[in-house]
């Protein structure tokens, strides 16, 4: 079968990607060289897409609590309980909550019908998570959404800041680019970070502010150009203040900014998610305007987004504080977008955003909720009290892929929607480039387009010659259409070239950039901005961050399914300083508990000598599917920012304390099983099953984690040592447990390769290791090609001392580069003379 071009499922890179089809659930990937934010390359996640295209846990039916039932009886019931909800209590007491994971036509839809036909703005999305911080601070400054630069411009700076992203991980492509820029013409790397990540390892300057440290740093750094003639800006107070940093190292940032007239500032995550989070974009977007350095090549503020169609939604108005194609709510935008869709029923003015939404149910004013595309059970902050919220909601309808997440075990009606490589429409990149995602697959079982799915509520609510679409290429085309509004207004955003497309046309689209490589404003704006103030309770003395980890996706209903991407970390790691961990009395390897104001959660302790004393870190991907604990937003306060309404995950008052089991255990499983009654387990795929991690307190109940079979057992008793391997009928290995009381368990990879094969012997499979034991290589460090640290060193004493020669001797880094930071820390523990050090 030929291959079918379409886009990564995955960041904001917008990665396009060259799919060929093999069976009827399984796909072959490969970069598509010939798009333009890749050039063919992929990271680890997209490189494994093919590994989540199976239809393990999908929600193939129509459900009304439990059971299942037919399309016309879910979307009558949806329909009649948003009729009565609007009849009784008003149009603001019915709420979407959508996704950057939808694609543009389904935002549009949706945004279409409970703003234009419900009559609220009650619509918000997981992007107000991400990025809201980022439009708020692009709309102070440019009066418009507007990113103003491109993926070129890296390529053609001479000093790239990246100012909260750990690019290498979270953008792995993007920083590929960067890492060509510096080879090909000596391009500089800043990171501004609190933590030294793997992205801080490789720069030529790690800048370790204090949390929240941004806003102030730059003002500073601005002053310091204004006294050098360098940039100009009307003065006010607390421009000029201490950047937070050592005097030499302000110093030297200064120096270096100063040479660079070329000059990209690329921000993301651990700048948004602040309660001061629009003051710390609008601080980086100053420094440029103040200095000229923006609409030419190699300059601008690069907000780089996290969801592949977090831009898309933010063009169609899928955020409760805008209409459709960048409009606001004066009186004149209201009256265009209200003749356009030709209703009378359009909002008065902005909804609510995420986390008033989740108040709003929780205090009844909000009734009804639909939920698209996300898990904010598991994603929203002071999850247990969105949880609560949600139990308390009289009508909980969620669109989904997958049948068992933590939010859709809630719901009264789950309708199955298409998933990647299944769906068919268009998302917008970072860059502002919309690309097609092509469906690869037919539909599975019943699941529909979510953007028909809306369209046939609004037909059972009425409103049916609002949405006669046909196809995907009819909603774009409107959507373009409709664009010609933002041009009215003076906005950048303008896709009516594109509005009479032919279906054929459609299908065939090619990745295109609206706004230009840079798009400018008609008017730029200075914004003074001040650090957020922080408050902290001597009874939480850490301060708190949580992130993304290399290899897995939001809360990973799709990346959890893969075997590869599971390798990279299979549980969810404390990470802190040995300092703060010896002074909590906490042993490396062990778990610990986390606590805040809000709850507390558990996690296995590793020490990290590059957090920054007195501040810890835990990522956010685990949910109830994959583990029984381990979760990041039980910890978050909802406390926001207070212009973009974004929550700040990165910064909140913590303590830590050891946890002490009477036991640690770990299962190798043909079947997937989630315990009762444990206090610590965590799954992670394996190719031919699961892998869980346990500990708990007083007896082990063996039979509540081991399906029939034969049993083969050895139990030390002095040791608190027992391990039971369970044999199928065919002699294949179904489960094997391994539990000890003071000991040590052994080594997890080569009984893991033994599930679901009969091929060792009794006695290897109770020792977890074979008579004759193969090369071990080690922990994996690169996913892509499946390459250990021991591959690694080997290489590395056979004389290949830099990143490039092992990726020549062992092909390790050469795919998706996320793993490179690694491989040079690697590197500096086997070659330790500055010449032989890691390029």
């Amino acid at each position: 079968m030929s291959e079918i071009r379409t886009t990564c499922a995955y960041c904001g890179v917008g990665c396009g990607i060259r799919a060929e089809v093999t069976g009827p659930r399984t796909v072959t990937i490969r970069g598509d060289e010939a798009h333009p934010a890749n050039f063919g390359r992929l990271c680890s996640k997209g490189t494994h897409l093919g590994e989540t295209v199976g239809l393990e846990g999908r929600l193939l039916s129509p459900m009304i609590g439990n059971q299942r039932t037919d399309w016309d009886s879910a979307l009558n019931l949806v329909a009649e309980r948003m009729r009565a909800t609007i009849a009784a209590h008003g149009p603001d007491s019915v709420a979407f909550y959508v996704s950057g994971q939808l694609l543009t036509e389904d935002y549009y839809a949706a945004n279409k019908l409970i703003k234009g036909f419900v009559g609220t703005a009650n619509i918000d999305t997981n992007s107000r998570l991400c990025m809201a911080s980022a439009v708020a601070a692009h709309n102070r400054s440019f009066g418009e959404d507007l990113v103003p630069c491109s993926y070129t411009d890296l390529e053609e700076a001479d000093l790239v800041l990246l100012v909260g992203s750990n690019t290498a991980w979270c953008h792995p492509v993007i920083w590929q680019r960067i890492e060509a820029a510096r080879e090909a013409r000596g391009t500089k790397i800043v990171v501004i970070d609190p933590r030294r990540t793997e992205t801080a390892e490789q720069a030529d300057m790690h800048v370790a502010i204090a949390p929240d440290g941004d806003t102030t740093l730059f003002n500073a750094l601005l002053h310091a150009l204004c006294e050098r003639g360098l940039a100009k800006v009307e003065a006010w107070d607390g421009l000029a203040c201490d950047p937070g940093i050592p005097a030499r190292q302000f110093a030297a940032l200064v120096d270096l900014v100063a040479a660079s007239p070329r000059m990209v500032t690329l921000f993301s995550m651990g700048a948004n998610q602040s309660t001061g989070g629009t003051d710390k974009g609008n601080a980086i977007i100053n420094l440029h305007l103040a200095t000229g350095r923006i609409g030419q090549a190699g300059a601008g503020p690069f907000s780089m987004t996290g969801q592949p169609n977090a831009m898309g939604g933010r063009e169609v108005g899928g955020l409760a504080n805008t209409l459709a194609c960048h409009l606001g709510f004066s009186e004149a935008e209201r009256a265009d977008v209200a003749a356009f869709w030709n209703t009378d029923r359009l909002c008065p003015g902005p909804g609510l955003k995420a986390v008033d939404l989740f108040r709003a149910i929780d205090q009844g004013g909000v009734r009804f909720l639909w939920v698209m595309a996300t898990n904010p059970a598991v994603s929203m902050p002071d999850a247990a009290f969105v949880r609560a919220a949600l139990a308390k909601c009289e009508t909980l309808v969620v669109s989904d892929v997958i049948a068992d997440t933590d939010t859709a075990r809630l719901a009264h009606v789950r309708l199955p929607a298409l998933g990647w490589g299944e769906k068919d429409g268009t998302v917008t990149n970072s860059e502002r480039r919309i690309s097609r995602q092509r469906a690869l697959f037919a539909p599975p079982g019943m699941a529909r387009a979510d953007w028909a799915i809306i369209a046939d509520v609004a037909r059972r609510l009425g409103h049916g010659g609002a949405f006669a679409w046909n196809s995907s290429a009819d909603v774009f085309r409107e959507y373009a259409a409709m664009t010609a509004l933002a041009a009215r207004h003076g906005k950048v955003l303008d896709l009516t070239a594109h509005a009479a497309l032919s279906d054929e046309a459609y299908d065939a689209l090619a990745p295109f950039q609206w706004g230009g490589r840079q798009a400018l404003a008609p008017e730029q704006k200075i914004v003074p901005v001040r650090p957020a103030q922080m408050h902290f309770d001597p009874a939480f003395p850490l301060r708190l961050n949580t992130g993304r980890y290399r290899d897995q996706w939001h809360t990973m209903t799709r990346t959890g399914l893969s075997p590869k991407l599971s390798q990279h970390r299979r549980e969810p790691l404390l990470e802190v300083h040995p300092k703060d961990a010896a002074a909590a009395g906490l042993a490396e390897g062990a778990l610990a508990r986390v606590r805040t104001p809000q709850g507390s959660a558990v996690f296995r302790v590793a020490f990290d000598p590059g957090q920054r004393h007195g501040e810890i870190f835990v990522p956010m991907h685990w949910s109830d599917a994959m583990a029984g604990d381990g979760r990041s937003n039980w910890l978050v306060a909802p406390n926001v920012d207070p212009v973009s309404g974004q929550p700040g995950f990165k910064n909140g008052p913590a303590r830590i304390e050891p946890v002490v089991a009477d036991w640690r255990a770990f299962l190798v499983s043909v079947e997937a099983v989630r315990p009762q009654g444990i206090p610590y387990w965590v799954a992670s795929r394996l190719p031919q099953g699961w892998l869980m991690e346990l500990a708990g307190e007083g007896s082990v109940n063996v039979d509540a984690l081991l399906g029939e079979g034969e049993r083969i057992e050895v139990v030390d008793t002095a040791r608190g040592m027992r391990r039971i391997v369970v044999l199928a009928g065919d002699g294949t290995v179904a489960a094997a447990l391994y539990v000890t009381r003071s000991g040590t368990l052994p080594a997890r990879d080569w009984i893991a390769a033994q599930v679901g094969l009969g091929q060792a012997a009794p006695a290897e499979l109770l020792a977890a290791r074979p008579a004759s034991p193969a090369p071990d290589p080690g922990p994996i460090v690169c996913v892509c090609h499946g390459i250990g640290a021991r591959n690694i060193e080997t290489a590395a004493r056979g004389g290949a001392c830099t990143v490039a020669a092992i990726g020549a001797a062992t092909a390790a880094g050469t795919n998706c580069g996320s793993c490179r930071p690694a491989i040079a820390r690697l590197l500096e523990t086997i070659t330790p003379s500055s010449e032989e050090k890691a390029a």
